[in-house]
């Protein structure tokens, strides 16, 4: 399989995304850093748009077709919203930007969209923090990943 291919793929799988695909570009495939960083911040932009596109309309689907869907779904919505609303509405556009720009396990872009999701926040205000956020992750990863920062 193409390498780009291979690059821009593995920027799409939860947990992985960038912070797999980049290194995974620039030091086991030798590709050029600029290649690499448009390859897997288009692959991680198209997922984020598909998630933020489909998550209502799935999740509305499984619950009008499954009785145990909906009672997950509902006490999913319920008990996040109630155990952090608050705190995320203090924070809410630099909280969903943090949640992609800083390259940790469990962050990213799917994370992201879920807590977009999860906390209503709308599909263009969403979209851009994550994008916003991918940037910066996307540099700091490339960074690292050239010896240029430690983390």
């Amino acid at each position: 399989m193409n390498e780009l291919l291979q690059v821009f793929l593995i920027s799409m799988v939860p947990v992985f995304e960038i912070k797999a695909s980049i290194p995974m570009g620039i030091v086991l495939f030798n590709l050029p850093v600029w290649q690499v960083f448009v390859v897997s911040f288009l692959g991680n932009t198209l997922i984020c748009m598909f998630l933020l596109a489909f998550l209502e309309v799935v999740s509305e689907f499984l619950i009008k077709h499954s009785s145990f869907f909906k009672k997950f779904i509902t006490w999913l919505f319920e008990r996040t919203r109630r155990k952090n609303l608050k705190k995320f509405e203090d924070y809410r556009d630099f909280a969903l930007f943090v949640l992609v720009a800083l390259p940790f396990p469990l962050t990213g872009t799917w994370t992201a969209s879920l807590c977009a999701f999860l906390f209503g926040i709308s599909f263009k205000r969403a979209l851009f923090l994550i994008i916003i956020g991918s940037l910066v992750a996307s540099f700091i990863i490339i960074l690292t990943t050239l010896g240029i920062i430690n983390i």
